[in-house]
């Protein structure tokens, strides 16, 4: 019997029909939907007369371009509020389970479908956001699409998609004081490349990797995307079993137990060949911050911004007009330097983990005259959970308001922008020209990392302050 890796398990077993020479019409499990990129796929089955096939497996919320402080209140930007309102009513018109505004089980689509047990392991879950790749953290193949496969979902339950080649990234030995899952990712990517992981799917294995907790492979697997892959997956374990069971739409009974001894299935078989395989050492990473305009411009806070020693033509010109935008110049040493703004929260660090260590590192600390800091949680029962846990009273004594959920500052959709020109410090995934806000300049980085800028108003390393 032939190897397989745990990659090819779930794809094969979701092909309906493989076109010859061409792509498999793969079965989806769940579709997740937010604001923006669904109101056109909407329209699409209006024109045609159809209905979504199996609205069930369709789970709905507001994220992209919902406010973060008053949300009781009636949406300001007139295009905001319609994508929202549409969503609502296209919901409606197609029985699909709508997680609106100020409702318990509001929040970030990718963070919702984990913490209510939508997501399970060996799954093929989609939506229209680049970062559905988070879901992989729970042995899922869940990717991005766009508008027009929307649609196809909704119509089919189906997708018509290539098979992607297989890439293992393994990370060995033990992560160092203050060394998080977003520096691991940051890591990668900076080794890799934006492009590095193109065409591929990545499975992340490894002593470091199997050490962290959901919430870390959640934010590691998030950001698969930004190295160019297609997203990004860890095989199930008993932490993975652990995290799921008892959640609202987790299995029950006799199902759960089905559940559990296929997911134990669910990993890469001895003797299995992937077409790009990978190792790293946990012991070389060191928290990180991006310096330049993608997440490949990355590099341990206690480095110095490399030069372009060694680029020719668009690649080095291109490398100047980072440095030039963000302000900085090759050779100059991140500590130090000045920030503005700092943003906790997203999809990638928008869970009660993120929060917890933030909360845990400023506590007894004040915040920075010179910095505004939005902490946003990733959903109502995030945000539920901090206030449970008296961690609004550590960030409040040191200078810290916690905002209600949404995507916030992660991209300039919303109220939350960073004014043109700022520093911000960010938990979110992306760092691109513009992302935060037109002329915005922003410096990805862990939790920890925004923490200890956020108390002393520039970059510094979190080390400094850890037992």
């Amino acid at each position: 019997m032939e190897a397989k890796t745990l990659f090819d398990k779930i794809w094969d077993s979701h092909v309906v029909k493989q076109v010859e020479g061409g792509p498999s019409v793969l079965y989806i499990d769940r579709h997740f939907i937010h604001e923006v990129t669904s109101p056109v796929a909407f329209l699409g089955l209006e024109k045609r007369g159809l209905k979504v096939l199996r609205p069930a497996q369709t789970i709905a919320t507001p994220d992209h371009n919902v406010p973060t402080i008053n949300q009781n209140l009636s949406i300001k930007d007139e295009l905001s509020r319609n994508q929202v309102e549409m969503l609502k009513k296209n919901c409606a018109n197609h029985g699909i389970v709508y997680h609106g505004l100020g409702t318990e089980g509001h929040g970030v689509v990718h963070i919702i479908g984990p913490e209510m047990g939508i997501t399970q392991p060996g799954m093929t879950i989609v939506c229209g956001d680049s970062h559905t790749s988070t879901h992989g953290a729970f042995g899922a193949i869940a990717f991005g699409i766009g508008t027009s496969e929307v649609e196809m979902v909704f119509a089919s339950q189906c997708i018509m998609q290539p098979k992607p080649k297989k890439m293992r990234i393994t990370v060995n030995g033990k992560l160092s004081k203050g060394v998080t899952a977003k520096d691991i990712a940051l890591y990668i990517i900076s080794k890799i490349s934006t492009s590095g992981g193109t065409g591929h799917f990545i499975e992340y294995a490894g002593s470091a990797i199997t050490s962290l907790s959901m919430e870390a492979r959640m934010t590691l697997c998030n950001l698969s995307i930004e190295s160019g892959a297609r997203g990004g997956m860890i095989a199930p374990d008993d932490t993975t079993i652990n995290y799921v069971k008892g959640r609202q739409f987790a299995p029950k009974g006799e199902e759960w137990d089905k559940a559990v001894a296929y997911w134990k299935t669910l990993k890469t078989d001895d003797g299995a060949v992937f077409d790009t395989e990978l190792v790293y050492d946990a012991a070389d990473i060191e928290p990180m911050i991006t310096y330049g305009t993608n997440p490949g411009m990355g590099i341990g806070v206690s480095k110095s911004i490399p030069t372009s020693e060694g680029l020719t033509g668009t690649d080095k010109l291109t490398y100047e007009k980072s440095l030039k935008y963000m302000g900085y110049r090759e050779g100059e040493k991140m500590i130090g330097k000045s920030i503005d703004y700092v943003f906790v929260g997203s999809c990638t660090n928008g869970r009660i983990e993120d929060f917890r260590a933030f909360a845990a590192f400023v506590k007894g600390k004040k915040k920075s005259d010179n910095v505004t800091a939005w902490i946003v949680p990733g959903s109502q029962a995030v945000e539920k959970q901090i206030r449970a846990e008296g961690l609004v009273e550590i960030l409040e004594a040191a200078g810290f308001e916690l905002r209600q959920p949404g995507c916030s500052a992660c991209l300039a959709m919303n109220d939350d922008k960073i004014p043109e020109g700022k520093y911000s410090v960010s938990t979110s995934n992306r760092n691109f020209e513009g992302r935060q806000g037109p002329g915005a300049r922003t410096l990805l980085a862990s939790p920890l990392t925004a923490a200890a800028a956020a108390v002393t108003g520039v970059i510094t390393d979190p080390r400094e302050f850890l037992d």
